[in-house]
Parts: structure tokens; sequence; C-alpha cells
């Protein structure tokens, strides 16, 4: 048996995986264990869960891979740095120490995390070379383009090549400073977002505004190519010199300061939103319809932070630009630790690979699980009242689509979790998409979010096409594609509600699954089969034949600035301090009003369970 662990760290979003036999074993990100998200810190946590999973030890790994090259990246930060020595020397200092206590010094980490007890190589990849392998690999294509879009590596910020079968070509690469994800993290930070972390609510932000400064875009910050390659003028970045993304003149560009978070958003907001959305979608139609017209492949695999845009995604798809499209899950830098693995199994150690259908990811269903002793021992430590219901297809599932159909919002915590940022089912809160009131509950109540954020459908993959524009058969197991609503389930606008602007429009019912139905008709569809997620698949049916309906809502299990929850302590906690209205772990379902009061109980629960 050969054992490869992949590991990512020290920049934004750490993770481990494990790959047995080319196997993908065990994925998780940090964040889920420590509860502190994005947490970037070396994957001590993920790599004892993958290695406790898989029954072995540090004796057994036949390597152990990181994600990128240190030195390089080091040679591209002092070559920056030295090129604007009088504007650099703020974030030079704040850099050094990271990188000379830490990041240059890899191999010595990982020895001292697994204890001097290594017994295998340490292999390190490319940062691109480790989300192309993340892409190519557990795709179901033994040929196919791949397309690799995110911030910047150690030079690389875009690429594409070619798979074929366990060997991995590259075609063509764009250098720092020129990157997409860099340019789009710069309109995210002036937006008054985190960056790399909010870019995903800039997306969600662009359907409420117009397209009025794209020609601003393309004709003062970026050059676009028409094989999709660009040029990003650095007058109006910071990004290389200073500890900002964007500076004064960006702001004098679009003729105001950039927006302080929490503040109010104008529609103003939403129209830059919405112009930088268009370009971006531009730049990647060009780079998709160049790879397949240079490349000649009809299969595209997709990886990097900016394969996380689900509506470029969906245009890719609409245009058919290629027959078949495969996006891997985990596209950030946590997936890369998948891909480092997988790219030193087959192109260093030259195994053979064999292909899975409908692919090698297993529903990124790759995370912690817990039997029913541990979820009762926990339950039972915290206090918790609840009933244990052991028939869980005759009796459990329906009582669960039952509370859907009342408007209940469910916490669903089940089975492996997610590898991804992505809920997909077993860390998850259900509610009825019918329901016009909600997204509203969902966001203020629950969520404890902006309001203006859409939610996901999850639809039975049979289905799938009777309620979204997309071919019949099409699956979008993973989340990863926005498609538009039916116009058989859309609902006839008012003249009035046609003339709102910006977040006016959110609360105007514009299809039968208004829940899910963002404010241009668009949603990011989750197809679900009984192969992938028995159980979640049956929860969806069970709703159907009470309802008729075979959609509902799947938002992600935590609420804002924390990660996903990991077990049933943090499903417990998040159920307490929201408006869930049931808790289901397991076979354990917990209704709210039986639960006891948080009055003298808030402190001891934050002893039971990590902040």
């Amino acid at each position: 048996m050969t054992y490869i662990l992949g590991v990512s760290s020290y920049f934004h979003d750490s993770g481990a995986a494990l790959v047995k036999d080319g196997e993908i074993v065990a994925a998780a990100h940090e964040e889920r264990f420590t509860r502190h998200k994005h947490d970037s810190a070396f994957p001590e946590n993920a790599v004892k869960f993958c290695l406790d999973y898989a029954g072995i030890l540090p004796e057994d790994l036949n390597g152990v891979v990181y994600y990128e090259k240190p030195l390089i990246k080091f040679e591209r930060i002092l070559e920056t740095q030295l090129a604007y020595p009088e504007k650099s020397l703020a974030s030079f200092v704040k850099a050094m120490p990271v990188w000379l206590n830490t990041k240059l010094h890899m191999p010595r980490i990982i020895d001292k995390n697994f204890e001097n007890r290594l017994k295998c190589p340490i292999y390190f990849s490319t940062h691109h070379g480790a989300h192309a392998a993340s892409a190519f690999y557990p795709s179901p294509f033994e040929n196919a383009a791949f397309i690799c879009l995110d911030g910047v590596g150690e030079w690389t910020t875009s690429s594409w090549g070619v798979g074929y079968n366990n060997e991995i070509h590259f075609e063509q690469v764009l250098e720092f400073p020129h990157s997409l994800g860099l340019l789009y993290s710069a309109f995210t930070g002036y937006l008054g977002f985190r960056v790399n972390s909010g870019e995903y609510k800039v997306m969600g932000l662009a359907p409420y505004g117009e397209d009025k400064y794209s020609d601003i875009i393309r004709e003062n910050l970026v050059d676009i190519k028409d094989d999709g390659s660009f040029w990003l003028n650095q007058e109006y970045f910071d990004y290389c010199t200073g500890t900002r993304m964007y500076n004064s003149k960006f702001e004098d560009l679009f003729g105001m300061k950039a927006r302080k978070s929490e503040s109010e958003l104008t529609s103003k907001h939403m129209d830059i939103a919405k112009s930088l959305q268009v370009v971006t979608e531009e730049i990647i139609l060009k780079i998709a319809r160049n790879v397949r017209k240079v490349s000649g492949e009809k299969n595209l695999c997709l990886a990097g932070g900016c394969a996380l845009n689900c509506v470029a995604n969906g245009k890719i798809l609409k245009e058919n630009i290629f027959d078949n499209i495969w996006i891997q899950p985990a596209s950030g830098d946590a997936g890369g630790a998948l891909g480092a693995a997988l790219w030193a199994y087959y192109e260093v150690l030259n195994k053979e690979r064999k292909i899975i259908l409908p692919d090698a990811q297993k529903g990124s269903l790759l995370g912690s699980e817990f039997s029913e002793e541990e979820i009762q021992q926990s339950l039972d430590k915290i206090g918790a009242k609840y009933r244990k219901i052991d028939d869980e297809f005759g009796e459990l599932i329906p009582l669960i689509a039952k509370y859907i159909s009342e408007g209940k919002s469910i916490g669903h915590m089940n089975g492996r979790a997610e590898f991804g940022p992505r809920a997909l089912g077993n860390r998850s809160i259900l509610a009825d998409a019918r329901n016009t009131e909600m997204q509203r509950k969902l966001n203020l109540a629950v969520k404890k979010r902006e309001s203006f954020r859409p939610f996901a459908p999850t639809c039975l993959e049979e289905d799938a096409s009777k309620f979204f524009d997309i071919k019949e058969g099409l699956s979008s197991p993973y989340m990863l594609l926005t498609v538009d609503v039916s116009e058989n389930v859309r609902v006839p606008l008012s003249e009035d509600d046609t003339n709102l602007f910006g977040i006016d429009k959110l609360n105007v019912v514009r299809s039968k699954i208004p829940a899910v139905t963002h404010v241009d008709y668009s949603a990011r569809l989750q197809t679900v089969n009984k192969d992938t997620n028995p159980r979640y698949y049956s929860i969806i049916n069970e709703f159907k034949k009470l309802t008729g309906c075979s959609v509902v809502v799947n938002t992600s299990f935590n609420v804002r600035g924390e990660p996903l929850v990991n077990s049933p302590e943090d499903a417990y906690r998040c159920f307490m301090f929201t408006d869930i209205d049931v808790l289901v772990v397991g076979n354990f379902i917990l209704l709210k009003e039986e639960q006891p009061p948080l009055d003298g109980y808030r402190e001891y629960l934050k002893t039971l369970i990590s902040d």
C-alpha cells in the first residue's frame, strides 16, 4: 500500500488530505477543528484526523507533500520588494519574520509536527501544479484541458494545460503581478469586504447592480487580449508594495473612498460589483474559448480560488464551450493539499490512474464523522434534551421532511463532513424553498449575515431540469454552477416590481421557489442523487411526497464568521445561539422549545465548546 499525505498552510486556508493507492481516503480543513475561520497554521489537527481515519501512523507514510515551493515564492517576494524599495519597506518588514521563522523551514516544520517519526521523503509541488492535479486527477476524464485561476502561487497566477491519463502538461501561464484573483480581491477590499474571504459576497451583490463601470475597468485597470490573457495597470494597485490591495488613485477612478466594513451598501457599490463580475466573466470566457480552440479537448477541469466563481462557471456551461465540465469542490488553498498528494502519487511515483465514475471525489464527503455512541455522549455532557430515532429511513427522515414543509429550519449534521467551502447536505441548514419569508429569516435570524446574500437550492438530480434551465441529466453535485430558474416556475412581476433598483429588489417574489431565486433569476444549484448521499436524497424525496416540490434550501451550518460545524458540540452551540428550530445530529433529533433555558447556561456551554 502507498500512502501519500498532502498539506497546505501559512497563507489562507490550511488543510490536509490523504491518498491511499490513488484513492482519496480523507481530507479536512484545519479551521473545522480549531474553529478559527480560514486558519492558516500548520494543519496538525487535520493531519491527525487523516492518519487516525486511515488507522495509520506517521511511519506508515510513503510521502508527505507540501503544496508549493517556498524558496521560489520567497524569490518572487524579494524581487517584488526590491523593484519598489522606497514603497515596500512596511510590507517587507511585516512579511520577513513569517518567512524567516516558518515558510523557509518547511522540511524542519513538517518533521517537527510529525515528531521526527517520518521515514519517507518530503516533496514540494508547485502551487499551480497542486491546483491542476486537484482538478484533473479526481475528474471522470481520461483526457481533459484544465484551467487554474487564483491570486498567486510562486509566480504563476493563471495557467492552463492538458491532462493525459496520469500526466499533466502546462501549456501557458500568466505571472504575477497580473492576476484575476488579485483584481477581484482588490475590488473586494474596496467594497468593504474582507480580502480572501469576502469575494463571494461581491459575487452575490453583483445582481443588484447595473453594468456602469466595466468600460472604466477595461480602459484603466485591465487590458484584456483575445486569448484571455491580460495586463493589470499597477498604477492603481498597492499589493506589490503596501499592505492594501488598492491605492488612492484606484479610489479616485470611481469617485469615492473605499467603503468601510458594515457601513451602508449604496447602489454605486452594487454597480461596481456588477461591472467587476462582467469583466471577470469576459476574461474567463475568453480563456475557456482559447483553451478549447488550442487544446482541442472536449472536457474541462477547473481549480484555483477563481473556480469558486460559480456565476462565471455557469456562463462556460451555458455557452457550450466544452462538452463536459468538472470543478474541484475544494478549489482554494486547502484543496491544494489534495492536489499535492495526487501530484506526488501520479507524477513522482508514476502510478497507474484508474478512472472512477461519477468522479473520485466521493461527493467531497471526506471529513470527520461521529458514531452514535460519540454523539450521545456529547449531547449528554452538554445536557441537551433529545429523542433518538432508530428507524432512520422509515421514521426520522419523514419527520425531518415534515418539519421542513411546516416552515421550520433544520440544522442537519450527519455522516462525514464536507471538504471544501460548500455545505453539501451533511453540515447544512435545510429549509423550504417555497417559503417567501425564508431568505430573510435565515439571513438575519439564523446566519446573522447581510440581508442581500442569496441561498442555494438542492434538487433531486432527476428533477433538476423541471426547475432550472439546464439540460436533462446534467448534475451539479458540488454547488459550483449558477444556472437560471426555469420560465415555468417564474412568477410574473408587476410594473412597479420591474422598476425597482438595488436592495429594493430583495423582497420581490420571483418564482415558486423564492427562497433560492436570486434577483436576476439565478440560483447556485446543487443536485443530489441517491447513490452519493442516500440520506440527503431521501429527505428531499420525502419532502417532494409531501409538497410536490423536490427543491429545498441548503445553506452552510454555521453563523457568520465561523467555519462549518464539525462536531456535535459545534452543532448544538450553533443551534442554541441562533433561531434554528430543529437540530438533527445523526439519528438524534432536538427541538428548540425542549432545550434548557440559556439563562445561567451560556457560560457553561462555552466551557464545553471551543470558541
